[in-house]
């Protein structure tokens, strides 16, 4: 459960009501055909490359973690020869009930991925996919994270932007103040690109990678984009603010998906939803990795850089 004081009145400290969220994830784990929604998640397993990161890393990780793992997007694309071992991690027991088989033996743990239940220094991998952004206390989240690695245990995430479903945020918020005199927010906030590295750098990590990518999905209109986030399909992806607005009216939703047409609609009839997506490494210090060279200590100057194209033309002649 979250910490007490989480409510309504204290919004600003723990902008997500995370029963809330674990009622929605159960719910969506239960519905007919789960595997429909899995499209977002399975592109972005893939652009992620968790395979390739790993078989980069040269090494067998004998236990590993997933935070957040649902019904496991990602262990299905994991090997014996990388992971030995996997624990899964989720709030929502029914999307653990319904997870994936994979041939890596698992084991799954009903859990908050704002407090993990291990020890510190268990894991040797790390590895989390599109559920960090409905955490409230991210900087807790990753030191937590950092806290049960290993040393020179990596960390390997992917989490939705800041600028996810801009054109369903920007097209309602016209539609309120149009209808209404005002909006409120019917799109959960997100973490900036420029704050998440700063972040990893404060909960530990080192040697950090992060990059940014975006995923475009075309829907019918706005009113499936917004059905399909509910979870009708399993996503599960409702938004859990506090200070969400409870009903949107029908007046209100027709002028939204009239000025998403009209703002962002594509040639054939169908409107765009974009999700940024955050791609992270990190290590865990350990005394063996490379170190960088003392300030100082280097032996050529960035001005003798400007020296390298002559020296290849005249070696070619």
């Amino acid at each position: 459960p979250p910490p007490a004081g989480a409510s309504p009145g204290s919004g600003a400290l723990n902008p997500f009501d995370r029963r809330l969220k674990r009622k929605q994830k159960n719910w969506a784990a239960l519905q007919a055909e789960p595997a429909k929604c899995d499209y977002l998640r399975e592109e972005v397993r893939g652009r992620g490359s968790w395979r390739g990161h790993l078989e980069c890393c040269g090494q067998t990780f004998p236990l590993a973690l997933d935070v957040g793992s649902g019904r496991g997007y990602i262990a299905q694309h994991l090997t014996k020869e990388t992971v030995e071992k996997l624990i899964q991690v989720d709030v929502a027991e029914n999307a653990l009930k319904n997870a994936i088989e994979s041939e890596i033996p698992t084991v799954r743990v009903v859990a908050d991925e704002e407090f993990l239940p291990f020890k510190e220094d268990t894991f040797d991998l790390v590895v989390s996919s599109l559920s960090l952004h409905w955490v409230n206390d991210l900087p807790k989240a990753f030191r937590e994270i950092h806290q049960v690695l290993k040393p020179d245990g990596v960390f390997i995430g992917a989490m939705f932007g800041g600028d996810t479903l801009y054109e369903l945020r920007c097209s309602l918020q016209l539609a309120e103040l149009e209808r209404e005199g005002g909006f409120s927010p019917h799109v959960s906030p997100f973490t900036a690109v420029a704050d998440l590295g700063h972040l990893l750098s404060r909960a530990g990590f080192n040697t950090l990678t992060v990059d940014t990518d975006e995923i475009q999905v075309n829907y019918p209109g706005l009113f499936e984009v917004m059905e399909d986030l509910q979870g009708k399909y399993s996503m599960g992806e409702s938004n859990c603010s506090w200070n969400r607005k409870p009903l949107l009216h029908r007046e209100t939703m027709l002028a939204a998906a009239a000025i998403y047409q009209e703002m962002y609609g594509n040639s054939d009839g169908s409107v765009p939803a974009t999700f940024q997506i955050y791609y992270m490494i990190g290590w865990k210090y350990h005394e063996s990795q490379a170190k960088p060279a003392q300030r100082g200590s280097a032996t050529v100057s960035f001005g003798d850089l400007a020296k390298i194209e002559g020296l290849v033309k005249k070696g070619k002649k």
